[in-house]
């Protein structure tokens, strides 16, 4: 964490489908999934569906 108790910038990855077109392929620097979420929803508009995630996170064990 930095200095100032804000979590670092982390890059998440993924897809949104819109309609019934091919996925576009993301890739969004936010300090959270919510950030990315609402980043990808701020670009692309509401109702899609939507997949992404954090690619550190995906490899950790559960």
């Amino acid at each position: 964490m930095n200095a100032d108790k804000t979590p670092p910038l982390r890059e998440y990855v993924g897809f949104i489908w819109i309609e019934d077109k091919p996925g576009i392929r993301l890739r969004i620097l936010a300090r959270s999934l919510d950030e990315a979420r609402i980043g990808v929803v701020e670009e692309y508009g509401d109702g899609h569906v939507i997949s992404i995630w954090n690619e550190e996170d995906a490899s950790k064990a559960r």
